[in-house]
């Protein structure tokens, strides 16, 4: 009778005789640690699941003296441990109250010290009231910062001498004044166009969106201000809207945004290319200040100045310069010259016939000039006259 053989250890990881099909097709390798699975349980969560908004009632919150959150969040048929480290529950600021209902931001992970799921949070809020808003704030912040609308680096510069700029804003309030006030005192050349709009109540979003479009429809505008004065925070729910959002992304020229209060900061502060703390201040950014551009034009004409007299009187040395040098080159050519022709005079002095007769020769010519040059050229009687050095003497030959 044939005894049964017992499992041998490569029996139980796979590398036996005994493999299943489908242990054979795995590559061969001994047994996950503890922490080798909890970590690579880690990494699947996080990887498949990502940062998500999660639903619950907070228990047992725990706050540790190095400022971390400790809690469960619960619903009525499951339970999850969360943690909100130190940094991000400073901006939470006040730990909620036990059995307060919130949202959640946060990642799932595996918390490899006890092997269980934990939910890591970065933000937290109420349900309720200011939650809801805030969670739809962050929501669509979220849609928009994935879209690249909050990029930084789509922000454009502002056009520094703008001829034309649209406010888009409501006629009714003090905002169109107080941009009025600003741009004749700062920059009265320019034209502001009044785009209008309702910046509050249900039918705010869409004339702000048909505004936002109109502004591209004006061929002269440089510049875009879309504004409204101060308020509750249901007040500025309009400029937290996607579409209104993406209205003031989609503007062709750039944008300044001054909604709210100076602590105030809305989706649309983030979307312009400028957000300025209050009307008058987007107005203040947008225009130059005459007075500063007068003196910088004052500075710039007597840099010129002092520039082109440095520049001139340079060029008047570089020029007297080179007329000494001309100068001196003329005199010494002169000088040459004059020297080359006393030279040349006195050799032709020397061989001057003059000269020759000075010495006490004569010259004995014909009458009609010719040089008597035999004595047989003389017949007796025939006159001739002698060149002497001061003169001539009328002659007759015998």
């Amino acid at each position: 009778m044939k005894r049964s053989r017992q499992p041998a250890a490569d029996d139980l990881f796979g590398g036996g005789t005994g493999q299943s099909p489908r242990q054979s097709a795995r590559p061969e390798r001994p047994a996950y640690s503890v922490s080798e699975l909890t970590s690579e349980l880690r990494q699947l969560t996080e990887r498949a699941i990502g940062q998500v908004w999660v639903k619950g009632e907070v228990l047992g919150l725990k706050v540790y003296e190095r400022g971390h959150w400790y809690f469960t969040l619960k619903d009525e048929q499951a339970q999850v441990r969360c943690v909100i480290w130190q940094t991000y529950a400073q901006r939470v600021r006040t730990p909620p109250v036990e059995g307060t209902e919130v949202y959640l931001l946060g990642t799932p992970t595996v918390w490899a010290a006890k092997g269980e799921l934990r939910l890591s949070a970065v933000t937290l809020l109420p349900t309720s009231g200011v939650g809801l808003q805030q969670l739809a704030f962050e929501r669509t912040r979220e849609v928009l910062e994935k879209d690249g609308l909050l990029d930084p680096t789509r922000k454009r510069d502002l056009p520094e001498f703008p001829r034309t700029v649209a406010v888009v804003t409501s006629p009714d309030g003090a905002v169109v004044h107080d941009i009025v006030t600003v741009a004749r005192r700062r920059w009265p050349a320019v034209r502001i166009l009044l785009v209008p709009a309702r910046v509050q109540g249900d039918e705010a979003v869409d004339e702000l969106v048909e505004a936002l479009g109109l502004v591209n429809r004006l061929p002269e505008v440089d510049l875009c201000i879309v504004a409204r004065g101060g308020g509750a925070r249901d007040d500025l729910l309009a400029f937290n809207a996607e579409p209104v959002c993406r209205a003031v992304a989609a503007v062709r020229v750039p944008t300044v945004s001054a909604v709210g209060h100076e602590t105030d900061v809305t989706l649309t502060d983030l979307v312009a290319d400028v957000r300025a703390a209050t009307p008058s201040a987007a107005a203040a950014v947008a225009l130059p200040d005459r007075a500063l551009v007068a003196r910088h034009v004052a500075s710039l004409a007597s840099r010129l100045g002092g520039g082109l007299r440095r520049r001139t009187r340079v060029l008047a040395e570089r020029l007297a310069r080179s007329s000494i040098r001309a100068e001196r080159a003329i005199q010494g050519r002169v000088s040459e010259r004059r020297g080359q022709l006393e030279r040349l005079a006195a050799s032709l002095h020397a061989l001057s016939p003059l000269e020759v007769l000075g010495r006490g020769y004569s010259v004995a010519r014909h009458p009609d000039g010719r040089v008597v040059r035999r004595r047989d050229e003389l017949p007796a009687g025939a006159p001739f006259t002698l060149r002497v050095s001061d003169g001539t003497i009328p002659a007759r030959a015998e």
